[in-house]
């Protein structure tokens, strides 16, 4: 089943729309684990100095007269943050899709993900020169609380500044997860900026570059007026003498980003907004699995 975004916009509600888009074909999605003590077993070692005798096997040290630790598999809990670019350029429309409720729509169905699996999730919005914080927790209610932010979100004004980067910089020292959902519109490198202090403090980050289907075509007609929507500033051009050393600069901007983020050992996936969600998200997930 591909769900094509315009039939998400018709699901009135966050919630029946993230169960609608992850149900079924993303079990198992960021499973983290770790070797201990635990129930399911895994493998066993040979014992050291310090280790808790409590997991020592009685029964190889019958059979073999040596200490063996059994280990197990535990399922540990991570933090997942997501990060929504919510400035005005996330307006931008392509056949009745913004940005913003394409980002909307990712967000929660990975929230939803997130809770499914005991997973602790976090909200942080970048608008209008501020941020927005909900901190990360694991309960359903605090999904809620997610769905109900992600709701109301409206893209405006700027990037975030700096000045109010100190709740996104706090963490609780735990394993985390940045999830980040932007268009990478910038004028001053704001956005390499905070990706920059992010990836230094050692914490896995994921950058979902959303572009409209128009961008990236540029299929639009004749003359036309192209707008920034963050300053205002208009350009009229002739498009289809502007076409091709469009493409040229594109490719050559997403090339750029692409090569840049995999620097910083970020993982960078673009997505096209007029992409199914779901099939968005599958794609994704098996390149992960790749380790591509």
């Amino acid at each position: 089943m591909q769900l094509d975004p315009k039939v998400l916009m018709t699901i009135k509600t966050l919630p029946l729309l993230a169960k609608t888009v992850i149900d079924g074909f993303m079990n198992g999605f960021n499973k983290s684990t770790v070797k201990g003590p635990g129930l399911e077993f895994s493998q066993y070692r040979s014992y050291q100095p310090g280790d808790d005798l409590r997991w020592l096997d009685w029964r190889m040290f019958a059979r073999s007269d040596r200490y063996y630790i059994r280990e197990s598999e535990v399922e540990t809990s991570i933090s997942v943050k997501f990060l929504v670019d919510a400035s005005a350029s996330m307006n931008h429309d392509d056949n009745g899709i913004k940005k913003i409720d394409y980002a909307r729509f990712l967000a929660a169905s990975l929230a939803y993900l997130v809770n499914l699996q005991g997973d602790a999730a976090g909200l942080y919005v970048f608008q209008d020169g501020g941020l927005f914080t909900l901190s990360s927790k694991a309960d359903p209610q605090h999904l809620q609380r997610i769905y109900y932010q992600l709701d109301h979100i409206k893209a405006n004004g700027t990037f975030t500044k700096p000045a109010h980067y100190k709740e996104l910089f706090a963490g609780s020292g735990r394993k985390e997860l940045l999830v980040f959902i932007t268009d990478m519109y910038q004028t001053d490198g704001e956005i390499y900026k905070v990706l920059d202090s992010l990836a230094a403090m050692k914490h896995e980050v994921i950058v979902f570059h959303l572009m409209g289907k128009n961008e990236l075509d540029f299929d639009f007609k004749g003359y036309s007026a192209l707008e920034d929507l963050e300053t205002g500033e208009t350009i009229e051009i002739d498009t289809q003498q502007a076409r091709k050393t469009y493409k040229e600069t594109l490719d050559s901007h997403l090339a750029s980003i692409r090569m840049q983020l995999i620097a910083k050992h970020i993982v960078y996936r673009m997505i096209d907004t007029s992409q199914p969600l779901d099939e968005a998200l599958r794609a994704f997930l098996v390149q992960r699995k790749k380790g591509i």
